[in-house]
C-alpha cells in the first residue's frame, strides 16, 4: 500500500485496512533469549492472575525484526474476549511524540523556528501572565520572556495540567472547561492562554497541555485539522492504518477496557469512549491505536526517520529531538522523568547508564500514556519495545517491570 492509498483509507475509518506487519525472526537470531522471553510471559500471566490488569500486549523488536509479540489475558474485565495483538487502546500521552514529530516536520519545511514565540501563531498568548502564590493569594506577574515553540516541546512553557498537583494555578485548570472533548482545538488554546502560567517560561519542567497547544499550532500553520495533518504526513506514510482520534463502530468489540475500579485503590476508573468523534483532537492525549501501528512508528524512529522507503523526518532532526534540552538551571522535580534522565523535544531521554532503578542505555528515549501504555527506543541496542494495557493505577509499576524483563532477555 503506498502513502496515497493509505491516506485515503486512514481518513475513511469505516473501511477496514490491515496494518502491514513488521518482519519477525527467531529471538536467538536477534540476540534475544527465548528462555528469558518465556520468563517475561510468565510474569505477565502472574500479574493477570493476581488481578493487576485484565490483559496486556507486549512487542520487542531488535535489529529491524520482531523477536517477541504476544497478547495475554482479557480485552475486557468482564471475562469476555481474549486480548489480541489487534486490540485497540487509548494511548493518551503516547500521542505527544507523534504530534511533536509533526511540529518538527514543519520546522524542517521552514514554516516554524524553534525559538519562535508561541504568540506568533496563537496571538492570545501575548497577554498570558505568570501566577505567583504569595501569602495565600495568587498574584499575576509579567513573563520575563515569551513562550517559544521549543518550550512547548520540552515542557518548559509554564503551561500546566490539572492532574499534576493542587496549586492555585492547577486548581484554576481543574475548574475550567479544558477536559471537554466538545470544544475545538482553537477554543481549548484560548482557554489555556487566559489562565496564568505556573512559572516563568524556561525556568521549570512541568508536564502540561503544551503538546495540545502544539496541535493547534500545526492547525494554524498547515491550514488543516490536526487529524488530517497527522494522517497525511505521519500515519499514512507509516501505514498506521488504525491510529486516529476515534475508531469506527465496527471496532467496538476490539477496544481494550480497564477494570471499572482500580484493583489497588478501589477508585473508579473512567476513560474516554474511542467510538465518539471529538471536536477537540487532543495533541496531548487523544489518539487510539494498536500495538503494531505504534511499533511501525517506533521502527521509523529507530531507523532514523524512515520506514519502508518513506522518510517522515530527517535523521539529524530526530537526533535533536532525542537529545537533552534541559539546562542544569531548569528545575526538574518529577517522578515522570526518572533519575539518570532528562527531556528532549517530545521524549524523555536517558543521560546516564546508572541512577535509574532499571537497566537501559544512554541515548534511550521514550514516553508513555496515563492509561497504561508505554514504549521506548534504545538506539545503542538497536531495540524498541511497545507495551499496551488499560490500567492507569498500575502504569508506573509496569513501566519498571517490563524494562527489567526485556533487558534480561538481551544476550549479546
Amino acid at each position: 500500500m503506498n502513502a496515497q492509498t493509505a491516506a485515503k483509507h486512514a481518513t475513511s475509518p469505516e473501511t477496514p485496512v490491515l496494518t502491514p506487519e513488521l518482519p519477525q525472526a527467531r529471538p536467538e537470531t536477534l540476540g534475544l533469549s527465548s528462555n528469558r522471553l518465556q520468563i517475561m510471559s510468565d510474569a505477565f500471566r502472574r500479574e493477570i492472575d493476581k488481578g493487576t490488569t485484565p490483559g496486556v500486549t507486549m512487542l520487542v523488536s531488535r535489529r529491524g525484526q520482531i523477536g517477541y509479540f504476544e497478547a495475554f489475558g482479557k480485552q475486557t474485565p468482564d471475562g469476555g474476549a481474549a486480548m489480541t495483538r489487534d486490540s485497540l487502546f487509548r494511548i493518551f500521552s503516547m500521542t505527544k511524540p507523534i504530534v511533536s514529530l509533526g511540529i518538527m516536520q514543519l520546522v524542517e519545511d521552514g514554516y516554524i523556528l524553534l525559538n519562535d514565540p508561541l504568540a506568533k501563531y496563537i496571538p492570545e498568548f501575548a497577554d498570558t501572565k505568570v501566577g505567583v502564590e504569595r501569602n495565600g493569594a495568587l498574584e499575576l506577574a509579567l513573563p520575563l520572556r515569551p513562550i517559544t515553540i521549543q518550550d512547548l516541546l520540552r515542557h518548559t512553557s509554564g503551561i500546566s495540567y490539572e492532574i499534576t498537583g493542587n496549586g492555585m494555578v492547577q486548581r484554576m485548570y481543574q475548574k475550567s472547561n479544558l477536559r471537554n472533548r466538545d470544544i475545538t482545538n482553537e477554543e481549548h488554546a484560548k482557554i489555556v492562554a487566559a489562565l496564568p502560567l505556573i512559572c516563568q517560561p524556561g525556568s521549570e519542567w512541568n508536564y502540561s497541555r503544551s503538546t495540545d497547544i502544539l496541535g493547534r499550532v500545526i492547525e494554524v500553520v498547515s491550514g488543516k485539522s490536526l487529524g488530517s495533518y497527522l494522517t497525511e504526513r505521519i500515519l499514512a506514510p507509516l501505514q498506521m492504518a488504525e491510529t486516529g482520534f476515534h475508531t469506527a463502530g465496527a471496532n467496538k468489540d476490539r477496544i481494550a477496557q480497564p477494570f471499572p475500579t482500580d484493583p489497588w485503590t478501589g477508585d473508579k476508573v473512567a476513560l474516554f469512549d474511542p467510538l465518539e468523534i471529538p471536536k477537540m483532537e487532543s495533541g496531548g492525549g487523544g489518539l487510539v491505536s494498536k500495538t503494531m501501528d505504534y511499533a511501525r512508528f517506533c521502527q521509523m524512529l529507530l531507523n532514523g526517520g524512515t520506514l519502508d522507503g518513506n522518510r517522515v523526518i530527517g535523521s539529524r532532526t530526530l537526533h535533536l529531538m532525542a537529545s537533552n534540552h534541559l539546562s542544569p538551571n531548569v528545575k526538574l522535580e518529577t517522578h515522570l522523568v526518572p533519575p539518570g534522565h532528562s527531556f528532549g523535544l517530545g521524549f524523555a531521554v536517558r543521560t546516564d547508564d546508572g541512577h535509574a532503578p532499571y537497566a537501559g542505555s544512554k541515548g534511550q528515549f521514550f514516553w508513555s500514556g496515563v492509561a497504561g501504555t508505554f514504549f521506548w527506543i534504545d538506539p545503542q541496542e538497536e531495540l524498541f519495545a511497545v507495551f499496551m494495557s488499560q490500567g492507569p493505577g498500575q502504569r508506573e509499576y509496569f513501566r519498571t517491570l517490563i524494562r527489567s524483563l526485556v533487558y534480561a532477555a538481551v544476550e549479546d
